[in-house]
């Protein structure tokens, strides 16, 4: 779901015309029914997972590309060798699926052909985080984050997410309306970092988390990850954050993309900065944010783990449902109102998965809602097996699948996937 690029403007910008600009362009309302997807995976060596791969190394695997892919999805690369595919928009579930699954088709291929496999968690469990794509962006954002510790360079190098975009919904107060959406999405939340949590190892070990990568987001720069205050007005909630949030980077012709120490947007806007602030700095800007839901026109959830084989599909078919139907979505918000009074529902949900009794129930009640509903969104029949599958094997069962990879490491010693590896070096440690 990618927005479309726009002129430049190198204008200074006043900080009330700011304020209006985020406010304007982060819902483009509409009935709900558009739906995308970025598949965002570590990469592996097959014959030794624990060697490093470097973006180049991936970068060349998939230069054997003649063309586009299938499915018109796109391929990028994150700073420390992660390979996201990113979909193109689609006009409901069943055609971003069956896209996707032709796109990572290929890439999978691509990636076998040069000896290469995709991991099976969200964080790597042993690498150490080497960021290996050179740009001066990469480089300003690893020396901001390094000032706040070590939380923001793993970030970068050593996760990896499910993201899925969905419509912002209608411009009005109704079941389909923006708002209304937006609230129902940040209460359930902690039950999507809960359901599909599965990085349980951090440093080679497991951590006492089941999901580390949403641990490691929560403990990066705040102002930028962290949750985006629930508001009657959503567009107004949003324009504050990102006007309070620290500058990342100034871009420039300089090697160095540097911006002052604790200088935020507001501040800068109101001459805090090194020259005035313009609207390309504040577009910019909003490209550095990196909230639980970021709304840019649709709303982007970035809160789930990677999943691992074809479990991207159950995962992103059920969060589908339970915005996109409407009956699941009432479900859901009532599902969710039963753990409303945990002090801290993402934490709990990171560290303990479904522990918890009230996400537990609060999971199986929106799981069992929108496996109902993916006939009514058009789902085919792969797409409803693989759900009631993934529900069986895990949200029935109180599970998360960050429990499986554990059981598996604490049975063969390792925590990489391919069957071969496990079968050579199930002891090597």
């Amino acid at each position: 779901m990618n927005s479309a690029s726009q002129p430049s403007d190198i204008r200074p910008l006043s900080e009330s015309d700011a304020e209006v600009y985020v406010a304007s362009v982060c819902f483009k309302t509409g009935p709900p029914g558009a739906v995308g997807v970025e598949v965002e995976r570590l990469v592996h060596d097959k014959s030794n997972p624990r060697f490093p791969v470097p973006v180049a190394r991936v970068s060349n695997a998939m230069a054997a590309l003649e063309r586009s892919l299938p499915g018109g999805g796109v391929i990028t690369f994150e700073p420390g060798g992660q390979l996201e595919v990113s979909s193109a928009c689609a006009d409901g579930l069943p055609a971003l699926v069956a896209a996707t699954r032709a796109d990572l088709a290929t890439v999978e291929a691509l990636l076998a052909d040069a000896g290469l496999c995709f991991g099976e968690v969200a964080l790597d469990p042993d690498r150490p985080p080497v960021r290996t794509l050179d740009h001066p962006r990469y480089a300003a954002m690893e020396q901001h984050f390094d000032a706040r510790g070590p939380a923001g360079r793993t970030m970068m190098c050593s996760t990896a997410s499910l993201q899925i975009s969905l419509d912002a919904g209608a411009d009005d107060s109704g079941s389909a309306g923006a708002a209304q959406r937006w609230a129902r999405l940040h209460n359930l939340l902690p039950v999507l970092v809960a359901m599909f949590a599965n990085s349980p190892f951090l440093h080679g070990i497991p951590s006492g988390w089941q999901s580390n990568r949403q641990r490691i987001w929560l403990a990066t720069d705040p102002t930028r990850t962290g949750m985006v205050p629930l508001s009657p007005d959503p567009r107004l909630a949003w324009a504050r954050y990102a006007l309070d949030a620290l500058v990342l980077c100034i871009p420039s012709e300089e090697a160095r993309w540097k911006a002052p120490r604790g200088l935020t947007m507001r501040n800068w806007l109101r001459g805090g900065g090194p020259r005035p602030a313009t609207l390309d700095d504040l577009k910019y800007h909003l490209t550095t944010l990196f909230p639980p839901v970021r709304p840019r026109g649709f709303m982007e959830i970035r809160v789930i783990d990677a999943q691992a084989g074809s479990d991207w599909e159950p995962v992103t078919a059920m969060v589908s449902a339970l915005i996109d139907d409407e009956r699941a979505a009432d479900v859901t918000a009532d599902a969710c109102s039963r753990f409303a009074g945990l002090p801290d529902p993402m934490s709990t949900a990171a560290r303990g998965g479904l522990a918890d009794p009230l996400l537990a129930a609060a999971a199986l009640g929106c799981a069992e809602a929108a496996l109902t509903a993916l006939p009514r969104l058009g789902a085919d029949a792969v797409t409803c097996t693989r759900a009631g599958n993934f529900i069986d094997r895990y949200t029935a069962r109180g599970r998360c699948p960050g429990e499986e990879r554990l059981e598996r490491w604490q049975r063969t010693g390792t925590y990489f996937g391919p069957p071969a590896y496990e079968e050579n070096h199930g002891n090597a440690r």
